[in-house]
């Protein structure tokens, strides 16, 4: 008992600044670094002599994939960790241990559905999230990378349920050292592999599935040290209530990198009528370029997820709004100086993955588009954190969707036939102006509901 009361003073009484800061630094180094190795095979496929291009598209084609993958496991992961995070502020123990072994359970499953289903459908999925114009051996590229990935498909969504469920706990420590061991494993084998053993984009596929099998034994061996929950499968109840509360909590997770998939699917497809492989390949290095600068907002919006949903199930709600504020602020200059980094020296970032002029010329004119946006985001993400992490489901789902769906689609698919490649290159930049004007009333109208303690410490 004196454990959990030391959390939950831990929680609700230490200073928000100095709280989210403390459970921000691991969860930005673990998404730092795993944006690293997101980006670590896209680099290294880059320099496979004579195939580097098309080795690049490939993982680039395969990238939607990945993130449907992530999109479940995200699903699950936020849906019992948030939840978890609200019983354990109103003192449910045993429920939240309920909804932490639930949510794993469902992870494994659906993980295991998806490798056997994907492998079996191998040759139709490649196709369809390939462009019509891709070279039969970059498809076939394709096709290597994907087998290998779909075999990792259940530690993927295990290792991202156990990372975030840890996360909600206020444990980012174990969760950080789980996925940076995986990040570490992949970068270390990447070279090796794809390089040196010269196994090419197979290579890369089995570094990246080793680094998750590694990360996904380490989270579990984290989750059952210090006051973290312990996942028992006899803890396991997959019933309607259960279910019910995973999904409100985490279907945002699911539309949010869901529609970032089939966002991925459309630019590829748009890109891929001005050049194939090289303009999938820009592309793709921009994405990944700016999954790994939004990863430290995110990160650091992580931090503030916890605080937030343990003060809001424990009816410390100014300690939410506090928070909410106080990481818009940092954020949003962080990122400002950022985009400033990334306008001015995008050819340079773009030539450090693929020296291709084409590819250059792509992905800096991209680059710069999205970049002139980028302090816009901070609000975009954490908002949908804050809706998400007090269980407002579905103005948490209309933010998810904003980005990547409700204005991502209508811009892929309208911008090109005006302006051809440049409306490629500048839809992601739309979509995301568009998202800030859309969250702004829906942030402030759950702010303002909060603006007055519902309870204060003596």
């Amino acid at each position: 008992m004196k454990k959990d009361m030391d959390r939950y003073t831990m929680m609700t009484e230490t200073p928000v600044p100095k709280l989210i800061t403390r459970l921000a630094i691991p969860t930005i180094i673990s998404m730092l670094v795993t944006g690293l190795y997101n980006m670590a095979d896209t680099y290294f496929v880059a320099q496979i002599p004579e195939k580097g291009t098309m080795a690049t598209a490939a993982v680039g084609i395969v990238f939607p994939l990945m993130a449907i993958i992530q999109a479940l496991g995200f699903m699950f992961g936020h849906g019992s960790g948030n939840t978890l995070a609200r019983m354990l502020g109103a003192g449910k123990k045993k429920e939240a241990s309920e909804m932490a072994a639930t949510g794993f359970a469902l992870a494994l499953i659906f993980g295991t559905v998806v490798l056997l289903v994907g492998n079996l459908a191998i040759h139709p999925i490649t196709k369809f999230l390939a462009s019509s114009d891709v070279t039969e051996e970059t498809l076939s590229l394709t096709v290597d990378y994907a087998r290998i990935i779909l075999v990792g498909a259940p530690f993927m969504m295990g290792q991202f349920v156990v990372n975030n469920q840890l996360r909600f706990q206020g444990s980012a420590v174990y969760a950080m050292v789980g996925l940076m061991s995986g990040a570490i494993v992949n970068v270390i084998l990447d070279p090796v592999l794809i390089l040196g053993m010269d196994m090419g984009v197979v290579g890369a596929a089995i570094a990246t599935v080793s680094g998750q099998i590694i990360g996904f034994i380490i989270l579990l061996v984290g989750s059952r040290r210090g006051e973290n929950l312990r996942l028992h499968f006899g803890n396991v109840h997959i019933n309607g209530y259960n279910v019910g509360q995973i999904i409100n909590g985490g279907i945002p997770s699911l539309f949010r990198q869901g529609l970032a998939a089939v966002a991925t699917i459309l630019l590829n497809r748009a890109a891929g009528e001005y050049g194939a492989e090289a303009a999938i390949a820009g592309m793709s290095i921009v994405t990944r370029v700016l999954m790994l600068v939004a990863s430290a907002v995110i990160g650091f919006g992580q931090g503030y997820q916890p605080v937030c949903s343990f003060c809001y199930g424990a009816n410390r709600k100014e300690r939410v709004r506090e928070g909410y504020f106080f990481c818009l602020r940092w954020g949003t200059v962080f990122l400002t100086i950022l985009s400033a980094v990334l306008l001015v020296f995008a050819p340079q970032i773009i030539s450090i993955f693929r020296d291709d002029p084409e590819v250059v010329e792509v992905g800096a004119a991209a680059l710069r588009y999205q970049a002139s946006a980028l302090p816009l985001l901070t609000t975009v993400f954490l908002t949908n954190m804050m809706l998400q992490s007090i269980g407002k489901g579905v103005k948490a789902s209309i933010t998810a969707m904003a980005r990547n769906g409700i204005f991502f689609i209508p811009a892929i698919l309208i911008l090109p036939i005006f302006l051809d490649l440049q409306g490629v290159e500048m839809a992601q930049m739309v979509a995301d102006i568009c998202s800030f004007a859309m969250v702004i009333p829906l942030a402030r109208s759950e702010l303002k509901k909060m603006k007055e303690p519902i309870y204060l410490s003596s």
